[in-house]
C-alpha cells in the first residue's frame, strides 16, 4: 500500500501525495524530499589556527669586570749611531782638477768641505773632509706595562624579577682575541 502525505487543494480539501519511496511524510528519511520541495544543505568546514605568544621564562644579566695585570714585556731594540770625525786635508785643488764629490767607502760617508781663499790668484783648496761612520747596536730592554682584562659575568634572573641567582657563567676575554665570546 502506498501512503501519500495530505496536500491542500484549491477547494480546501486535503489529498494524499505519495513520496518517492511510496510512503507518507512520516516515512521520509532526512535526505528524501517531496517533488515540490527544495532542500538546502549548508556545507561546513572546520579550520585550525595556531597563535603564538611570547612568554618570559627568565632573564639574564651580563656585566663586565676589568682587572689590571702587571707584566714586564721584553723586546730587542735596534738602533744606529753615527760618529763624526774631521780630518784636516789643506790640499790645493789645481785648476782643471775635478771638484771632490760626496762619496761612500764601505760604511763611511765622506763629505768634502771646500773653501775659496783670496790670494794674488784664486785657488780652490780642499780644506777638510768630514767622515761619518755608521754603526749598528742591539739592546735588550724590559718595560713594565699595565694590561687590562675583561671578564663577562652572567646572572640568570627568574621570569617575574625574582632574586638573581649566583653567577652561572664567567668568561675571560682577551681584548686582542676577536673571536666571539661563548
Amino acid at each position: 500500500m502506498i501512503k501519500t502525505p495530505p496536500v491542500a487543494s484549491d477547494d480546501g480539501a486535503s489529498t494524499q501525495v505519495p513520496s518517492q519511496n511510496g510512503g507518507t511524510d512520516e516515512d521520509l528519511t532526512p535526505l528524501e524530499l517531496r517533488a515540490e520541495e527544495e532542500l538546502v544543505l549548508p556545507v561546513v568546514e572546520e579550520t585550525a589556527h595556531i597563535e603564538k605568544r611570547l612568554r618570559e621564562k627568565g632573564r639574564v644579566r651580563v656585566s663586565t669586570q676589568t682587572e689590571t695585570i702587571e707584566k714586564v714585556l721584553r723586546e730587542s731594540l735596534h738602533g744606529n749611531t753615527v760618529g763624526v770625525s774631521r780630518l784636516p786635508i789643506d790640499r790645493v785643488i789645481k785648476e782643471g782638477e775635478p771638484v771632490p764629490q760626496t762619496r761612500t767607502e764601505g760604511s763611511v760617508t765622506i763629505i768634502p768641505i771646500l773653501e775659496e781663499v783670496l790670494v794674488v790668484e784664486k785657488r780652490l783648496i780642499l780644506k777638510e773632509e768630514v767622515h761619518i761612520r755608521e754603526t749598528s747596536t742591539n739592546e735588550d730592554v724590559e718595560v713594565p706595562v699595565t694590561l687590562r682584562k675583561q671578564r663577562a659575568v652572567i646572572e640568570r634572573i627568574g621570569p617575574e624579577g625574582a632574586e638573581p641567582t649566583t653567577p652561572t657563567e664567567e668568561t675571560d676575554h682577551d681584548p686582542d682575541d676577536h673571536s666571539p665570546v661563548r
